[in-house]
């Protein structure tokens, strides 16, 4: 493995992610607020726009995993999704926020088929790149996803000061940064030689559909999915309007914003040293246990905060995100490459997992909305979390968990 090609791509892609995630932080860290605050939607209304969100993305989902797959180390992908990103700012602000204040679905599905391919969508792509670059070069991917989270911190930090001054600003500050990811982008060499990336791209051609298809008789697939579904959704549309409930708990709404994109940033920042920590954990315990432990941890926030009521208690279930997510992120990424064919493993990530939370979200964000309206925050999150509970102990008994598997994941670092 030639050292000085796994060192240039470790800090290209570390710093892609980090300017992708300024990008996605400076839009969408305190995004519940701005609809709430700045729009003027209410709790139904933000729902309609999530869920659309996620709606839209799913058309978007299998294409680019399938694309990605085919294209194998090529960047085409990454600079479509890098034109998206610079154009963020004159989008929302001139056509998006217009448009929801005038017909809130027709500027739900437009802002879901943008966002969805820039963002929701968007991620899988750029992790899964990096994580089979890291792969094909000597890196490991949660030590540069940790940059990801990094990104994000620096922008949620400012977003709630930002946001009181003139909530616009974060729109051209994640165009500015879309226009970095780029520049990061283009530098990358994916593989240690021309000849094994010619090698690599040349396998990666002759996927074809009815491979991806396959994957849907797949046992070990579909039981990821259970977990994805069950799991991970439940805990992404919770996670959706957290901030508005979060801001609730406080004597103003502005002190809310603000106090909300400083501890933020502080979680992102500590979910960056758990980027960093969780390989070693997830190696250990392996890919399953590391599901596993992350869902639990997700039912423990979801129920602790239907409980808090203060906003000490808040913050501590606001904070504990920093520890789920990095196992969840890392295990995820290691299950795949333990149990599936290396050369779908974008196609596996983007639908297994990322395609299958945004059903799960498309199908769920309306009604939790309406369900948040009806019975409030504390009650409803006590309902989501005994059903992320339920999922996890689904997840344990169908999950692949075998000396093979560990073997394997532990040799692979």
């Amino acid at each position: 493995m030639h050292t000085k090609v796994s060192k240039r791509n470790y800090w290209l892609l570390s710093g892609a992610l980090l300017t992708f995630f300024l990008t996605w932080s400076f839009c969408f860290s305190i995004f519940s607020i701005w609809l709430e605050q700045f729009v003027g939607l209410n709790g139904e209304e933000r729902g309609i726009v999530f869920g659309l969100s996620a709606f839209c993305a799913l058309f978007v989902l299998p294409i680019y995993g399938y694309l990605q797959d085919k294209l194998g180390l090529k960047k085409h992908i990454l600079y479509f999704i890098a034109g998206l990103l610079i154009l963020v700012g004159p989008f929302a602000i001139y056509l998006y926020s217009p448009l929801l204040k005038t017909n809130v679905w027709l500027g739900a599905a437009l802002g879901g088929v943008y966002f969805g391919m820039a963002f929701s969508a968007g991620v899988g792509v750029i992790e899964s790149y990096v994580d089979r670059v890291g792969r094909m070069t000597g890196f490991e991917f949660g030590r540069a996803r940790m940059w990801g989270s990094i990104g994000w911190a620096i922008a949620a930090f400012f977003t709630g000061r930002i946001f009181n001054i003139n909530p616009e600003l974060n729109f051209w500050l994640a165009s500015l940064s879309g226009l970095l990811f780029l520049t990061c982008v283009a530098f990358v060499v994916p593989a240690a030689s021309h000849k094994e990336e010619e090698r690599f791209d040349k396998e990666s051609a002759a996927l074809n559909i009815s491979d991806a298809l396959h994957l849907f008789k797949n046992n070990k697939f579909l039981a990821m999915a259970v977990y994805v579904i069950g799991v991970a959704t439940v805990y992404g549309v919770y996670d959706q309007q957290f901030s508005t409930y979060f801001a609730s708990v406080f004597p103003t709404k502005e002190e809310g914003n603000a106090m909300y994109g400083y501890l933020n940033s502080l979680q992102v920042l500590l979910e960056a040293l758990g980027m960093f920590l969780a390989p070693f954990l997830v190696n250990r315990i392996g890919a399953k246990n590391g599901l596993i432990l992350a869902g639990a941890i997700m039912a423990l926030r979801i129920v602790g905060s239907g409980y808090a009521d203060d906003n000490y208690t808040i913050s501590l279930m606001k904070l504990l995100h920093a520890v789920e997510l990095p196992i969840m992120l890392v295990a995820i990424f290691k299950y795949i490459s333990a149990t599936f064919e290396a050369h779908l493993s974008a196609t596996i990530y983007l639908v297994g997992f990322v395609f299958m939370a945004q059903i799960g979200a498309a199908a769920l964000s309306i009604g939790v909305g309406m369900m948040y309206d009806e019975l409030g925050f504390q009650l409803s999150y006590k309902i989501l979390g005994a059903v992320v509970g339920f999922f996890v102990l689904v997840s344990w008994l169908v999950l692949t968990n075998d000396k093979t598997q560990n073997k394997k994941i532990q040799n692979s670092n």
